[in-house]
Formats: C-alpha cells, sequence, structure tokens
C-alpha cells in the first residue's frame, strides 16, 4: 500500500517523548524510521512500568520503527552511519545545542554528504538565544513562557499533559518537517529546522496575549475565560463526587445549561455577579448524581459532559467507533498493548493492525 511518506528514510537520534513521538507519526505514514540509540539504550526504555524488555511508554512511542545501536562518540560508530547518511531524507536530534556538532554530525556536515536532507533540530530554548543551553522539561518550559502562571490557583496544579513536549516540539517537528519535504520537492535542496518548545507555548497564550495588548493588563491566575475565569467554563462536583465540564461559552449554550439545570433567573446573567453565578450552578449541580446529570445535559446539548476517567474513555462506545484503540503494538516477547492513537488520518496509515517496537540493536547499519 502507497502512504503518503512511502520511501523516505528518517533517521532518529531522539530520545523521551517529544522527538520519538514525532518519529512516529511519520512512521505511521509510511516512513522508514531507524530509531540510533547508544549501546546501553535510551532513557525511556527504563521508565516504569515495563513491557517485557522494555518500557510500555518507549513500546507506543516507537511501533514500527527499526532500531540500532551506536557508539556516536567513537570513529567505529560514526563511520557506520555514514551510508544512512548518504540516503536519508530526514535527521531528527533532541540533544542540546552543539551536542550534534561536536559528535562531527552537526547539518553542515551531514549536508555535505547530503543535501537534500531535511535535518530537525528538537530543544527546550532553540539553538540560539541566551537560555539555549539551558536544562529543562516541559514544566520549566510552560514556566518559562508565562502559560503555567495563568492556571488558578497559587500555586497552580502541575498540568496532566506534557504542553510543551507534544505541542511544542512533537506537532511543530512533523508540520515543519512537511513544510520542508514540500520545499524540497521545488527546490531540490533540504534545510535545517529549529524546533524550540519554548516558542509554540506563547501560542497556547493566544488569549492572553490579545487581552494584555489589547487592555494593557495581562490576565493574572485563573482569570482567563478558558483559565477558570468564568462560570461558564468550569468544573462542578456532582453529589457522589464526579465532575460536571461546562463549557458553556456561547450564549446559546449557556442558556441551555442554565435551563436545564434550573438555574434562577436572577443568575443567569453572570457578569452581573460572577462568583454568585459561579456558586449557584455549584449548588445545583451538587444536589444529584452524574448519572442524574448525565441525560440531562446530553439532552440540553449544551457543551456540558461528565469528566471521564482514563480507563473508561477507552472504553466509550464514540472512541471505540472511531478505531482509536484498534490499532496494536507488540513488545519483545509477544506482550501486545494497544498503539497509541495519532491525529492520522486512516487512510494514510498502512492498515496493518499489529506492529512491534525495536529491540535494542536489532539492526545493522
Amino acid at each position: 500500500m502507497s502512504q503518503p511518506l512511502s520511501g523516505l528514510l528518517v533517521l532518529d537520534f531522539t530520545t523521551l517523548l517529544p522527538g520519538p513521538l514525532a518519529t512516529l507519526m511519520l512512521a505511521e505514514a509510511g516512513a522508514e524510521v531507524i530509531k540510533i540509540e547508544r549501546p546501553g539504550g535510551e532513557e525511556m526504555r527504563r521508565h516504569w512500568p515495563p513491557l517485557d524488555d522494555a518500557s510500555a511508554a518507549f513500546v507506543l512511542l516507537n511501533r514500527g520503527k527499526q532500531g540500532l545501536a551506536l557508539d556516536l562518540k567513537s570513529e567505529q560508530g560514526r563511520a557506520g552511519l555514514t551510508p544512512l547518511l548518504a540516503r536519508a531524507d530526514i535527521l531528527v536530534e533532541q540533544f542540546r545545542p552543539g551536542v550534534m556538532e561536536r559528535l562531527g554530525l552537526g547539518y553542515a556536515a551531514v549536508r555535505q554528504i547530503n543535501p537534500r536532507v531535511v535535518y530537525c533540530s528538537i530543544s527546550g530554548y532553540g539553538q540560539r538565544g541566551p537560555r539555549a543551553g539551558e536544562a529543562g522539561h516541559d514544566l520549566n518550559y510552560i514556566g518559562a513562557t508565562g502559560v503555567l502562571a495563568l492556571n488558578p490557583g497559587r500555586p497552580p496544579t502541575v498540568p496532566p499533559a506534557l504542553v510543551a513536549d507534544i505541542g511544542g516540539g512533537s506537532f511543530p517537528a512533523v508540520m515543519n518537517i512537511l513544510l520542508a519535504l514540500r520545499q524540497r520537492d521545488r527546490t531540490g535542496e533540504g534545510c535545517y529546522l529549529d524546533v524550540a518548545m519554548t516558542d509554540a507555548m506563547f501560542t497556547f497564550a493566544w488569549q492572553g496575549l490579545a487581552t494584555g495588548q489589547a487592555t494593557g493588563r495581562y490576565p493574572g491566575p485563573g482569570e482567563a475565560r478558558t483559565a477558570g475565569g468564568s462560570p461558564r467554563y468550569a468544573l462542578y462536583p456532582t453529589r457522589d463526587g464526579a465532575l460536571v465540564a461546562c463549557a458553556a461559552l456561547e450564549q446559546k449554550f449557556w442558556l441551555a445549561f442554565c435551563a436545564a439545570i434550573g438555574l434562577a433567573p436572577a443568575l443567569v446573567d453572570d457578569k452581573a455577579d460572577p462568583a454568585a453565578t459561579r456558586a449557584g450552578v455549584a449548588n445545583i449541580i451538587a444536589g444529584k448524581t452524574a448519572a442524574d446529570w448525565r441525560p440531562v445535559l446530553a439532552r440540553a446539548d449544551c457543551c456540558a459532559t461528565i469528566m471521564a476517567s482514563l480507563e473508561d474513555a477507552m472504553r466509550d462506545a464514540h472512541f471505540v467507533a472511531r478505531g482509536l484503540f484498534a490499532y496494536q503494538v507488540t513488545g519483545s516477547a509477544g506482550t501486545t498493548i494497544a498503539a497509541l492513537p495519532l491525529p492520522i488520518d486512516p487512510a494514510f496509515r498502512d492498515g496493518v493492525v499489529a506492529k512491534k517496537a525495536p529491540r535494542l540493536g536489532e539492526g545493522q547499519p
């Protein structure tokens, strides 16, 4: 079956989450991805919980890739890469700025071997600038860009999603790689891509940036409309400890929500006294169980739903019907789990249900 990226070779020098997820998406769209690891294997292989001889997280993020273990600090290890570099279409690396250059594998060196290569570097703060060499992880990146400060509460809660890793690393990397391939189709030349996870965090702060620049006052913790600042966009506990996720931002949805729960007419105008409106909604929602509210909110069609656990969400008839967990990935000993759902249209995937993750050093250069 021909896929959009069939025939393209990707050399994957990345570790942990941002780069591996990016190259996983390329692999699922048909690219041949060779994961290059140090002789002992990358850090994610040893994360908990285990699945066969690696970690479950490693297996999820490396479905369908090939594996190659090389000591890049040795001349012999780097020499083994030369034939692969000569025919690679895409190279993705995730070291700190300057590491690939010190190894003799920087963009300038690789371009001498292969001028058509699309070379993508993923880092926290980018390849240039005062903070380029600074160590960090997701929490540091959202903290440095003002995104975390928009969270309600003091101190703010740690977000459950790695927004910088995925939204600032994986997705921009894939998007820019595809743009670079389109450009290469016209020019015949590859290019260098500098993906900084912090850069895209300002994109996620779009509402705060618009408000602050228009009014001269930037939103404080919990003040942004979609960060706890509105009764229309909030979580309300039910009598049995579940949560109603209310996102009735538009007036038609808000009016439908208020009517469905029986909110007092004097509280419907949430601009008059937001705190009173919030308290009124909370009091009503707390009077019934999630099972009571579920059909009421469904009939109202008002952007209010019952929050699901991850385990329950995997069994949701809607997500099952869409085939999100139909693909599988297999560990080295044959243990099979559901593959990671990806935002790639099924038409672009090869339809192979089960694929394995690479064993450490299984391939030869």
